[in-house]
């Protein structure tokens, strides 16, 4: 079995108009959901074997809200996955090495949704990803497959799908 996890970046800080959109850190609501994901991947006993992630300021800030709550995270920050289409993604899911079963992808949106949407089938948990994929949400999908390079358009199963306002109600509105 292969699972894969998609992460989308927590939410991001607007004030400084200078700053270009890679280089935008989180906002202080990110920096807290980034934290609370961490903490509810702790308790619910996920964690990761390889992490691919955007090299953008908001993912870095992500990842170390996470590794902040103690998910150990050494990421392999890849440019090519910021604001990546849904077949760029699934090109780099596709190429990890086989021994890894748990992969966890940092990026953006729309290209997270598309491939969370572009991967799975239907159910309930697919809609909530269709109707809403905000800022801090992660999707595990999970392969019936040996390789990653048997991943494909509708193989996998939508196993979670956790948005930081599931966590803390202030961690919402949704975005």
């Amino acid at each position: 079995m292969k699972i894969v996890s998609l992460l989308r970046h927590a939410k991001s800080d607007w004030g400084d108009p200078a700053l270009g959109d890679f280089d935008r850190p989180l906002n202080a609501r990110g920096v807290k959901a980034a934290r609370a994901m961490g903490r509810a991947l702790i308790r619910l006993g996920i964690g990761f074997d390889h992490v691919l992630a955007s090299a953008a300021a908001r993912v870095v800030g992500t990842i170390e809200g996470l590794a902040e709550e103690g998910i150990a995270i050494a990421p392999e920050y890849d440019r090519r996955i910021y604001l990546a289409s849904p077949g760029t993604l699934l090109g780099l899911v596709r190429a990890a090495d086989d021994a890894v079963g748990r992969l966890l992808v940092v990026g953006h949106n729309p290209g997270m949704a598309e491939l969370a949407l572009l991967l799975t089938r239907g159910g309930a948990l697919r809609e909530k990803v269709a109707a809403k994929y905000p800022t801090g949400a992660l999707a595990e999908i999970r392969f019936d497959a040996q390789s990653w390079r048997d991943v494909a358009e509708g193989t996998g199963t939508l196993a979670r799908f956790i948005r930081p306002r599931d966590l803390a109600p202030d961690l919402g509105p949704e975005d």
